[in-house]
This record gives C-alpha cells, structure tokens and sequence, in this order.
C-alpha cells in the first residue's frame, strides 16, 4: 500500500472526499485559509490537521506538501527564518512549473501565503516574503531560508499520520538545518521600519493575540 493511500484510508468519508477536491495549488491554499490558525506548541500530522481542522504553519505547511504529492509533485519544504528570538519562522510548500518556483503556506498574515509558479531561484521566492514578513514591532525580520527539504525521504515516520512520527521528523530532521542568509547584518541595522498604514494592511484579519511576542508560548508564523 502506498503512503498516500494509506494517509487517505485513514480519513474519515467526509475528509476524503474533502481531501479528493484538493486539485490544484488554488484549492489547497483556499483549504489551509479555511483553518483555524493555532500558534501552540502542539505540532500535528497532516492527519489531525484535517481531522481537528486547525494548524500553524509548521504542520499546515507539511499538509499542504502531501497534497501536492498526491498530484505529482515532490513533498518538498523550506523554512523561512528570522533573526532567532524576534520573531516565528514561516514553513513554504514548494513545487515548481516550468523551472519557476511557486510555494503554499498556511499564515496568520494575509501575504505570507500563496505565490505563483514565476520565479526562477528560491532566492527570488523568498524574497517576495521580505517586505511583509513583519513583527507586532513593526519591524522587517525576515533573514533567511533553508534548503529544500523532501520528506518523501521519510515514509518509515509515518509522518502523514502518525504523530510521534510527524515530531520526528519536524524536529530532528526539518528543524534546524543551515540557514542561507538574505542580507548582511549592516544591511539589516539600516531597515526602515514598517509604516503605520502598511503595519495596519499586513495585519488585516490577523489575529495579533497569536502572534510572536503577545503570546505565552512560541510557535511558527
């Protein structure tokens, strides 16, 4: 039996067929918006995702990836890292058309989200993100990223389903890995801070109590 198949056996009806309608990059995106953003500690498998219907961005990235295995796509992520201790790192679900990268990603921000299939290196990507990748300080913190990471290499976890596996591989294998600098730190010393009306724009429907600094535990962006 497949990975995937057994990931789907595994689902009740109703989420299968759910799962079924996520057929393109679009649709799986309008899924991970339709969840309850939770920044807890708990980190989930892509199965109890679906099955509690909330996520961050760490487990709702790892879903995102299944679903674009699914239709042929390779399960591949990155990590989108701030400065450590100001801010959340953002996980990407990457695919590309064309040579051009394109990512998915569940946010509590409204732009750190969906990216079309038009850019040429993940450099360029990942820099879409800098402008909005903004802290409750309204300051620009976004740093680095990390290298695809493919979690098809990981089937034995279980990862799909299983959250003892899932942890696994999010924290011994996904988290942690060497970080590929975006700026320097002089570049960074002269960032303009983010404006009142592009901090109020960033955080439209943004639920600010879940964000880094406002609340008790931290988690992902």
């Amino acid at each position: 039996m497949s990975f995937l198949t057994e990931f789907e056996l595994r689902l009740p009806s109703h989420l299968q067929e759910q799962f079924h309608q996520l057929t393109t990059p679009f649709a799986i995106q309008n899924y991970l918006d339709s969840l309850r953003y939770v920044a807890e500690e708990r980190n989930r498998s892509p199965l109890n995702v679906m099955l509690d219907g909330q996520c961050h961005c760490l487990d709702g990235g790892f879903l995102a990836a299944l679903c674009l295995w699914r239709f042929g796509f390779p399960p591949l992520l990155i990590d989108v890292v701030p400065d450590p201790g100001v801010d959340d790192d953002h996980v990407l679900a990457l695919y590309r058309i064309e040579g051009r990268w394109r990512a998915i990603a569940k946010s509590n921000y409204i732009n750190l989200g969906f990216r079309e299939p038009v850019h040429k290196t993940l450099r360029e990507l990942v820099m879409t993100y800098f402008e909005h990748f903004v802290s409750i300080r309204q300051a620009k913190v976004l740093r680095g990223y990390t290298r695809p990471f493919n979690a098809a290499c990981y089937t034995h976890l279980n990862w799909a389903w299983d959250e003892e596996g899932a942890n696994r591989l999010y924290h011994r294998h996904f988290c942690g890995r060497p970080v590929i600098r975006l700026i320097t730190p002089s570049m960074a010393a002269r960032l303009s801070p983010v404006a009142d009306r592009a901090y109020a724009a960033e955080t439209l429907f943004t639920d600010l109590s879940q964000s880094f600094g406002n609340r008790k535990e931290t988690q992902h962006k």
